[in-house]
C-alpha cells in the first residue's frame, strides 16, 4: 500500500478546505469500498480525510413534510429507522438487501452513493480500464459480462453502478446536498451519477473539492405503495443482476395516478424508466398496462454480448413488481395476478 497521510478535519467546512488543497485527497467515512481499492491497488490518495465523525448522522424531519438524512447515517441505522420504514419502504427494503449486516453498521448514506462499480476488470490492475486509466480500453467488452450495463453504455465503459439504496433514491426523486468552497448547493439524484460517455473515470457530477452532507427525500405521496426487488445470483451478500425500485398510486377506479420507477444493475447509474412512467399513468391498472410499459422503456436497451437475458429478466421484474404494488394499493392480493398472455 502506498503510504498517505491521514486528516481527521474538525467540521465540513475544514474537510472541503482538505480536499480542495490537496490534488490526491480523498474523503472517508465507513470506508467500506475506499479501504478495498486502496488494498487492491486500484485507488491511491495522498491524503485521506476521515469525515465519520462528523455531526452529520442524524435523520431529521423536515417542515416541508420531507427527511434529511445525514450524509453519516449507517445504512443499518437508516433502514430501521421507524419513519423510513413506515413511509419511504422503497428505501428501506433497498437497504436491507445491500450487502451484509456487518457491512451495513459501517457503511454510510455519502458512502453508498459514492462507492465505485464492482466490474471485476475495475478492480483487477493487471487489466485495461478506462474508468481506472482512461484511455487504456475497457476490457469487459468481449470478456465476463454478467453484471455489465443494458442501458446508456458507450465504447469506452459497460460498468454499473453497484448501488441498492441509489436505485430506491432515484424512485424517490431525492436530492443530495453538497457542500464546496462556495457553499451548498443540491443536485437530484437522478442527475448526480453520470453515464460513461467518454468520461467514464467520473462517477458522478461532484466536484473534486466537495462533500456530500445529506440526502434530501421529498414529503410521502399519500396513498403511494413502494417497493424494492432485487434479482441476483444468491441470496445475501450479492450485486443485483437487475434490480427494480417502485413506487405506485392508484385511485379507487384503478387507475394509476403517479408512477415512479428505477432499475439497478443495469447501467452506469440507477437508471430512471421514465418511459414505463409515462406508459402506466393515467391508465387502468392491468398486467397487460404493465407489460406495455416495460416494453416501451426496454425498447431503448443496448445489450453487450453477455447482457442479453437482461432484457427479459428485467421486463419480468418490472411486471411483478407493479402488479404486487397494485394489488397492495387496492388491497386485494388477488388484483393483477393473472399471467400476461403468450408473447
Amino acid at each position: 500500500m502506498r503510504p498517505f497521510r491521514y486528516e481527521r478535519p474538525a467540521d465540513a467546512a475544514a474537510a472541503v478546505s482538505l480536499l480542495r488543497t490537496n490534488d490526491g485527497a480523498r474523503a472517508i467515512a465507513g470506508g467500506t469500498n475506499l479501504v478495498d481499492l486502496m488494498k487492491l491497488g486500484v485507488a491511491a490518495p495522498d491524503v485521506v480525510v476521515d469525515v465519520s465523525r462528523l455531526p452529520l448522522d442524524s435523520v431529521d424531519r423536515l417542515g416541508s413534510g420531507g427527511v434529511r438524512i445525514g450524509t453519516n447515517v449507517r445504512n443499518s441505522d437508516l433502514a430501521a429507522h421507524a419513519h423510513i420504514r413506515g413511509s419511504y419502504p422503497v428505501l428501506a427494503r433497498a437497504l436491507l438487501s445491500a450487502a451484509s449486516p456487518q457491512l451495513r453498521n459501517l457503511a454510510t448514506t455519502g458512502g453508498n452513493l459514492l462507492q465505485r462499480t464492482r466490474c471485476v476488470y475495475f478492480q483487477d490492475v493487471t487489466t485495461p480500464c478506462n474508468k481506472r486509466e482512461p484511455g487504456t480500453g475497457c476490457s469487459a467488452i468481449g470478456g465476463y459480462t454478467r453484471y455489465h450495463a443494458v442501458f446508456g453504455h458507450s465504447s469506452d465503459c459497460i460498468a454499473t453502478h453497484p448501488s441498492d439504496m441509489a436505485v430506491a433514491l432515484a424512485a424517490l426523486d431525492a436530492t443530495v446536498i453538497v457542500l464546496g468552497p462556495d457553499g451548498e448547493r443540491r443536485i437530484p439524484v437522478t442527475r448526480f451519477h453520470r453515464l460513461p460517455e467518454k468520461r467514464p473515470e467520473l462517477d458522478t457530477v461532484l466536484e473534486r473539492d466537495e462533500l456530500v452532507v445529506a440526502v434530501e427525500l421529498p414529503p410521502p405521496v399519500p396513498g403511494a405503495v413502494s417497493t424494492y426487488r432485487k434479482v441476483r445470483d444468491r441470496a445475501s451478500f450479492a450485486f443485483a443482476i437487475v434490480s427494480v425500485a417502485a413506487q405506485l398510486s392508484v385511485d379507487d377506479d384503478g387507475v394509476v395516478t403517479d408512477a415512479r420507477i428505477a432499475c439497478g444493475g443495469v447501467a452506469h447509474k440507477p437508471w430512471r424508466a421514465g418511459r414505463a412512467e409515462e406508459q402506466i399513468i393515467g391508465r387502468v391498472a392491468t398486467v397487460a398496462s404493465f407489460a406495455g410499459a416495460a416494453d416501451a422503456e426496454l425498447a431503448a436497451a443496448t445489450p453487450v454480448e453477455g447482457t442479453e437475458f437482461k432484457v427479459p429478466l428485467l421486463r419480468r421484474t418490472i411486471i411483478a413488481v407493479l402488479r404486487d404494488l397494485a394489488a397492495e394499493a387496492a388491497g386485494d392480493r388477488a388484483v393483477g395476478t393473472r399471467e400476461e398472455g403468450p408473447r
